[in-house]
């Protein structure tokens, strides 16, 4: 069920509109096709909420900010979620009526949708963007909404075309001079990892005259998936499709934690947290009290995303305990289970969308595919010629001290250059694609990124004779190719009675799973058992089948198959 769909939502402004302009005895008509004033350049600004925070974002004062603005004549008003990815800040939105001109909602499209807030961004594609329709090329089908409904209200674009992974900002962390005094051990297994966790942690009691934190795990809000829960597929052998295990051969849907060997991953936990190694207030701890503890140096490991700590790693160079930033391993929970972190999804992400209540869709999308353009992705990747790099002989080269700054002071170099700062608004290609001068789009590809690694870093990766941390992980020449791609990027109809069960489930999980790993080791079995329990009777058998139907359509859309 779609709900008023934002067809019928502008025909009803149109007939609105009509009905005024009768009763007032004529002037201009209203059209349900968005006016092309032909303008690309005159200053105009446009409001923006994006799910996702972006604590650098500078109000477009920086360097790349200025020089968009000069280009196009655009200002971006923005507003950023700070913790909560949009998940009360959307169904408000939607609710009021209250659209700014351009929305990122991450998860949360379908509510948009639901509620006609969304226009079709086809026709303005077709007509208006030849740098999107180039960029998203045989793509496209991937960027429609559903089997029943294919209109584009959205355009990926946290994630690049074409995209190819050169390293691994994920996994297990350890910090660098725990894996040094060790010898560099091997660390495959979570037995691996606590062993050495555990041998440093004895040594080194305390760090800078402060205990040492074997293991801290950031629980607060939503980001307990990002470091409790998703590790649990992760470290089993299951790719990541959000809160769900997809059958690969029949397409069938289950909460992950309903997988048995899940149920060792958070045993071993338990048993992590009972002999002392994880920290006893990662289940009441915030954020910035997570951040915090990694920026003293004194936390040992990590199982997290470097974008989740990357601000706490950044005060660590800064504070020149380079030897305190953390290298990532592929752990699982034996040997014969193969890491699926890598497993290719092909094209798949959020998106960024224009509003039924958008002022110029036309001069919008406009923007947007001149932001996809050769011109503007350079400048969006690389910053400014002459400021933020040189091209010599050719090719684009980052001066040294311009790489310095980016790697141990990103944050004020982010907000300065905003550099990567506006990838959010617009379509892009992704690591590893070359433009028509030979050079990378991306400032991502393999000898720049070794370029950055600190010091500790690259002595950490010789020691191990890799190149990059992404060696330690299984390739995506590896693992097939998901037809569903990543699950978790599927939108889900806002009015069904599945949002209250998963909202149920959630409520459970986020209850249940700290339950688990906080009791005593002789009652972890019980707890676990009735977490499962609890969620087939809120209605997860339900839920899954229903999850499993969108699945398998999504599928059909996608790729054609006769799925059933």
């Amino acid at each position: 069920m779609k709900g008023k769909t934002p067809k019928t939502f502008a025909m009803l402004l149109l007939a609105s509109a009509l009905a005024i302009t009768a009763g007032c005895g004529g002037g201009t008509t209203a059209s349900e096709t968005p006016e092309d004033t032909g303008d690309t350049t005159s200053p105009i600004t446009f409001t923006f909420f994006g799910a996702d925070a972006s604590p650098n974002w500078n109000n477009m004062k920086d360097a790349v900010g200025q020089e968009i603005t000069k280009r196009t004549g655009v200002t971006i008003e923005a507003e950023y979620d700070v913790n909560n990815g949009g998940d009360q800040k959307i169904p408000l939105m939607a609710a009021s009526g209250d659209y700014p001109d351009i929305i990122f909602p991450k998860g949360n499209l379908s509510k948009l949708v639901d509620a006609g807030a969304m226009l079709d961004l086809t026709d303005l594609i077709e007509e208006h963007a030849p740098n999107l329709k180039k960029i998203y090329g045989d793509q496209m089908n991937r960027l429609k909404y559903s089997l029943e409904d294919q209109a584009i209200y959205a355009i990926p674009t946290n994630m690049g075309v074409d995209n190819v992974s050169f390293d691994a900002g994920g996994g297990f962390e350890i910090q660098q001079k725990v894996l040094k005094e060790l010898g560099y051990p091997e660390v495959k297994t979570l037995e691996d990892y606590e062993n050495v966790l555990r041998t440093y942690y004895e040594k080194h009691p305390t760090i800078d005259g402060q205990p040492t934190i074997p293991l801290t795990l950031n629980a607060d809000d939503w980001k307990i998936m990002i470091t409790v829960t998703n590790p649990a597929f992760q470290a089993t052998g299951a790719p990541d499709d959000g809160e769900y295990y997809i059958n690969p051969e029949t397409y069938e849907a289950m909460l992950h934690y309903k997988r048995p060997e899940e149920k060792e991953y958070f045993r071993w936990l338990n048993k992590m947290y009972n002999e002392g190694l994880l920290d006893k207030d990662t289940f009441v701890q915030k954020d910035d009290q997570y951040k915090s503890k990694i920026a003293s140096g004194r936390v040992l490991g990590l199982i997290d995303q470097d974008w989740n700590y990357g601000e706490a790693e950044n005060a660590l160079k800064a504070a020149g305990k380079d030897d305190s930033t953390y290298a990532h391993f592929s752990v699982s929970l034996n040997e014969d289970i193969v890491d699926h972190t890598f497993q290719p999804t092909g094209f798949d992400g959020y998106g960024i969308g224009i509003s039924t209540t958008a002022k110029d869709p036309v001069r919008i999308i406009k923007f947007m595919d001149w932001l996809a353009s050769d011109e503007g992705q350079v400048l969006r990747n690389w910053g400014i010629e002459g400021q933020h790099y040189n091209v010599e002989n050719g090719k684009r080269v980052i001066p040294d001290e311009v790489q310095d700054r980016k790697v141990n002071d990103n944050s004020a170099f982010t907000k300065e250059t905003g550099i990567g700062l506006y990838n959010i608004f617009s379509a892009r290609y992704g690591d590893g694609v070359k433009d028509s001068t030979d050079n990378y789009y991306t400032t991502n590809f393999p000898e720049q990124i070794q370029a950055g690694y600190t010091p500790a870093e690259k002595e950490t990766l010789k020691a191990y004779g890799i190149t990059t941390w992404k060696d330690f992980f299984p390739s995506e020449d590896e693992l097939k190719l998901k037809d569903w791609g990543a699950a978790y990027n599927m939108p889900v109809p806002s009015d069904t009675d599945y949002n209250v069960t998963f909202q149920k489930t959630q409520d459970i999980i986020r209850k249940r799973i700290p339950e688990a790993i906080l009791a005593k080791p002789e009652n972890f079995d019980q707890v676990y058992d009735g977490l499962l329990a609890e969620l087939d009777k809120a209605g997860a058998v339900e839920m899954e089948k229903q999850y499993t139907v969108w699945v398998k359509e999504r599928v059909a859309l996608w790729t054609g198959k006769d799925v059933k």
